[in-house]
């Protein structure tokens, strides 16, 4: 399993080991601690700039708000901004956009329902699926009629659903009634579901629509046409015919022999009607697995939709932004002499592994660039270190006061 840059660990349970482990007083575990809370309002403060900027720029294209609310914002909402903004959270967040390979993989393989779906991608200006969180787990799966197999099952603990529809005058081309869509044409719908299977991506469309595998199809049709045929043709059919012939010539005998060899054609046809009938209720039951599928994701994996994904999304951000930097931080300041990044990323992965045992593909570069940024990591040939715990805490109160300066405002 390829390794992420996402951190499954809680921000609190990070922080409290660092703290733990630093050779230092208790004034100075208190000191980390502090800078850490400063850091994580600085990150919050951030956070809320790129939650303000993502609604301004997405609400001319918010399915969540009316036509007339919508045109408002038409000139002040900039589509290009808001990817742009919309993909630097997703980035901070650690989420990974799929390939379009990994959803046709899981639309020609299903895990959970055993059900084909079509998907027209055409009604689609465009389309992503961002994940994080792959992880592993053992679920019974039915087989056949009464036997369950035990397989391993991948699921991704987020997933971000990205759709932006064609606008009015395609599906007019269509000839669909455009009043009568459950969506607004050239909209962008966004949510966040949990715990979704790799292989099942595809139950996550709303456009997506069950078909019948043509396993399923082989089984229906071929035993009705090669069974159901022949029995029709050679036994009831003729039945027929000789039973009318019979009644005109009066020949009793003949009728009763006949009766017979049509009530064994329609005992035939009734045993093969009930397995066609089983074939397609086995068919019926997936299509109702699939409706609850959609039931449990609307209802309990769903986290958000529209613009109530930026909420989930900021936090997120937020969260791996300020691991990331403490984590940086404190390997940085546990280590008299400065350090090469990628050996410190090394050693913050390891600690990782024996910790938690969770393998991680932890970002140095952008840990040690937030840190440089914000004033406490400098670096010099290759070689990084940090400011002191106290000289840190003025860094940071300098950095939090700079933020709204009354004096520039009312100079300018």
């Amino acid at each position: 399993m390829k390794r992420e840059n996402y951190i499954p660990i809680g921000t609190e349970i990070v922080l409290e080991k660092q703290i733990n482990q630093l050779n230092g007083t208790s004034l100075e575990k208190l000191k980390l601690s502090k800078l850490a809370s400063i850091l994580s309002y600085y990150f919050h403060y951030l956070g809320h700039s790129e939650s303000q900027e993502l609604k301004l720029n997405y609400a001319n294209y918010d399915p969540d708000r009316t036509p007339e609310e919508r045109m408002l914002y038409s000139s002040k909402s900039d589509l290009t901004k808001f990817k742009s903004t919309f993909n630097t959270v997703i980035k901070k967040g650690n989420f990974t956009a799929l390939e379009a390979n990994e959803l046709q993989e899981a639309i020609h393989s299903s895990d959970l329902i055993g059900l084909n779906l079509k998907i027209n991608f055409e009604d689609f200006q465009e389309y992503k699926i961002y994940a994080r969180g792959l992880t592993k787990q053992k679920e019974k799966i039915k087989k056949f009629y009464f036997w369950k197999k035990e397989i391993e099952i991948e699921y991704y603990e987020r997933i971000v659903i990205y759709l932006h529809y064609q606008n009015e005058d395609y599906f007019i081309q269509k000839k669909q009634e455009v009043d009568e869509l459950p969506f607004s044409p050239n909209s962008i719908v966004l949510k966040i579901f949990k715990r979704v299977p790799k292989n099942d991506l595809e139950t996550i469309f709303p456009n997506a629509e069950p078909k019948m595998p043509l396993k399923d199809k082989l089984l229906l049709w071929i035993p009705g046409i090669g069974g159901g045929v022949p029995i029709i043709t050679t036994k009831v059919v003729p039945a027929l015919i000789n039973i009318s012939k019979a009644y005109k010539s009066g020949d009793q005998f003949q009728i009763e022999v006949l009766k017979n060899s049509l009530m064994q054609g329609g005992a035939a046809l009734g045993v093969l009607g009930v397995y066609l009938f089983r074939q397609y209720k086995e068919y019926q039951n997936k299509i109702n697995d699939f409706h609850r599928m959609l039931t449990d994701s609307l209802y309990f994996k769903n986290l958000g939709n529209n613009s109530g994904v930026f909420h989930s999304l900021i936090d997120s951000s937020e969260e791996e932004e300020i691991k990331e930097s403490i984590l940086a931080y404190c390997f940085l300041l546990q280590n008299s002499e400065p350090q090469k990044a990628e050996i410190l990323d090394q050693k913050i992965e390891s600690w990782f592994l024996n910790e938690f045992n969770v393998e991680i593909d932890f970002e140095i570069d952008d840990a040690l660039s937030k840190l440089k940024k914000i004033g406490l990591a400098s670096e010099e040939n290759g070689l990084w270190k940090v400011l002191p715990l106290d000289d840190a805490l003025m860094c940071v109160d300098n950095l939090w006061d700079s933020i709204f300066n009354f004096n520039e405002v009312e100079k300018k």
